[in-house]
């Protein structure tokens, strides 16, 4: 049976590293996909780039933690902090969305301004994720689905892992990994579910959820050993060709040099053929 993954780069439009390791990644390894911060300080050379790439599939990298808005900051006050960027933390984010009603009615707007943003760029959408997974938010997912509709959203990251492959994979945290994947289970399944209804295809299995940060190639080549027989997997990896300042801010613990070269890698393209796996993009789902 032909095996089906989805090797997509998170944080396009970061930072000019980030953007460098997704061309070369796609040009010259197996990255199929990238998910575009449309107001990142580098998303207009990442579009660019893209523009260059005919077959890098590109979604919308939602950011509404960690950035600043696609809003006007008069329009945009009620979801952001002094600075006028979004909060840090995800956790904080997501409590002010889900009981602020203020912030609910702006966050509907920022949604609209962030897809209309990736309108114009020409691009196609391929597919709809979130900075930090905060597209998984009930209410942030609720507006996704009602408004992704008149930009042609036809495919959305459902960021779940099975914890016994994840496990297996890494060699480590079978308990810590259990404990995460079983609380967050339910919300997977009713988001596949509502999906379905929606007609939003979805990948059905998952890594980097447990190793964000850390998909190295020795991990990758572990991981493609354990993935589930039938089911659409999706890698995700946060890559650079160098160690910039904003990723020494923003991500110090990531190892995204290791992860561009794992995407690089001659043994990888070789596990591939060996098991028969079949690269390809949320498009072709």
């Amino acid at each position: 049976m032909n095996t089906r993954v989805i090797f997509t780069a998170d944080d396009f439009g970061l930072d000019e590293a980030v953007n460098e390791a997704v061309e070369r990644a796609h040009r010259d390894g197996v990255l199929t996909s990238a998910s575009l911060m449309v107001t990142a300080p580098a998303a207009a050379d990442a579009v660019a780039r893209a523009k260059r790439l005919p077959g890098l599939a590109v979604g919308l990298h939602l950011v509404l933690v960690q950035g600043v808005p696609a809003l006007a900051q008069k329009e945009a006050a009620p979801l952001v902090g002094r600075n006028g960027a979004f909060l840090d933390s995800p956790a904080q984010a997501g409590l002010h969305y889900f009981f602020s009603p203020t912030a609910r009615r702006a966050l509907g707007a920022e949604i609209r301004a962030q897809f209309e943003a990736f309108q114009r760029t020409g691009l196609p959408l391929d597919h709809v994720d979130g900075h930090t997974h905060l597209h998984i938010h009930p209410t942030i997912f609720a507006l996704l689905l009602a408004i992704g509709r008149d930009y042609g959203m036809k495919a959305m990251r459902v960021p779940y892992e099975n914890p016994a492959a994840s496990a297996r994979a890494a060699g480590r945290g079978k308990l810590s990994r259990m404990a995460i994947s079983t609380a967050f289970a339910p919300w997977a399944k009713t988001m596949r579910a509502r999906l379905r209804r929606a007609g939003v295809a979805a990948n059905d299995a998952q890594f980097g959820f447990h190793d964000t940060g850390a998909m190295t190639e020795d991990l990758v080549l572990r991981q493609l050993e354990n993935i589930e027989p039938g089911m659409v997997t999706e890698f995700y990896f946060h890559p650079a060709t160098r160690k910039s300042e904003i990723l020494q801010r923003q991500m110090p613990g990531y190892r995204n040099v290791e992860e561009f070269e794992a995407l690089g890698s001659p043994r990888l393209r070789e596990a591939l053929r060996r098991l028969d796996i079949t690269p390809i993009a949320f498009r072709d789902l």
